[in-house]
């Protein structure tokens, strides 16, 4: 039996359509991670960008553990990127940091996939705080010391403020049946 060439497989379009609501949710994510840096640099700024409160990691964390490791680091890059081409700087854009935006995406998709995957309150925990250690406090404080020198260590001890308040808001995310619905099935 031949199959119409204007026809496609079932398995095909239910490919396509996951693979398009996870292209549509990941640029969704990049976007609002842009959002959120954009008012923190904005409003929650001080000491000229080094006491900066931010959660513009909660989208790249929610992008690692529910879209995978690969779409998280994706969205990490061009939420970074994006963020760094709408802010009125005039150096070149700092890879190693944009690495740290990435390695967020990728340690929380790993960790979610690999160390607890029973989705609930300790994956999103365990992702979120190992994605923090990597990214925001090893990986991007290397990338701002040519910024900031040694006064870059004061970011350390701001995520250890920030990363917990993010952890909180993801398992407050997570009780809301229409968030998890929104994820059920990626």
């Amino acid at each position: 039996m031949s199959v119409p060439a204007n026809s496609t497989p079932k398995s095909n379009r239910t490919t396509a359509k996951s693979a398009l609501k996870r292209l549509v949710l990941g640029a969704m994510m990049a976007a609002m991670s842009v959002v959120i840096g954009m008012f923190c640099k904005t409003f929650l700024n001080f000491g000229g960008g080094l006491w900066r409160v931010t959660f513009e990691n909660l989208p790249i964390i929610l992008s690692g553990i529910f879209l995978g490791p690969i779409t998280g680091g994706m969205v990490g890059v061009v939420s970074d990127l994006t963020s760094y081409l709408l802010s009125p700087q005039i150096y070149p854009p700092n890879l190693i940091v944009t690495f740290g935006a990435c390695m967020v995406g990728i340690t929380s998709g790993l960790m979610a996939k690999f160390a607890v995957r029973q989705r609930g309150t300790k994956q999103i925990a365990l992702a979120a705080a190992v994605a923090h250690v990597i990214g925001s406090m090893i990986i991007k404080p290397i990338g701002l010391f040519q910024f900031y020198q040694w006064a870059v260590l004061v970011r350390i001890p701001l995520y250890l403020v920030i990363a917990p308040l993010e952890i909180l808001l993801l398992c407050l995310l997570w009780r809301q049946k229409s968030f998890r619905k929104l994820f059920e099935k990626m």
